[in-house]
């Protein structure tokens, strides 16, 4: 999956499969984590909006099934 750079202090990028709904999510320590049935508006906001790592607590992080 590809990923996208991120501005971010805590995710340096990101990346979204929209035939399984898997996000995959790279955290700066260098940590990889896919997060499964994850709409895609939320992976469009995470990575448009003004502080992805905040959205990412509260939206994703929690709330979605991951390895």
């Amino acid at each position: 999956m590809e990923r996208e750079p991120i501005k971010s202090s805590a995710l340096a990028s990101a990346g979204y499969d929209a035939e399984t709904g898997t996000l995959e999510v790279e955290f700066r320590s260098g940590a990889i984590y896919r997060y499964a049935n994850v709409p895609e508006a939320l992976y469009v906001a995470l990575v448009e909006g003004d502080s992805p790592g905040r959205f990412f607590a509260y939206h994703i992080r929690d709330a979605f099934p991951f390895e």
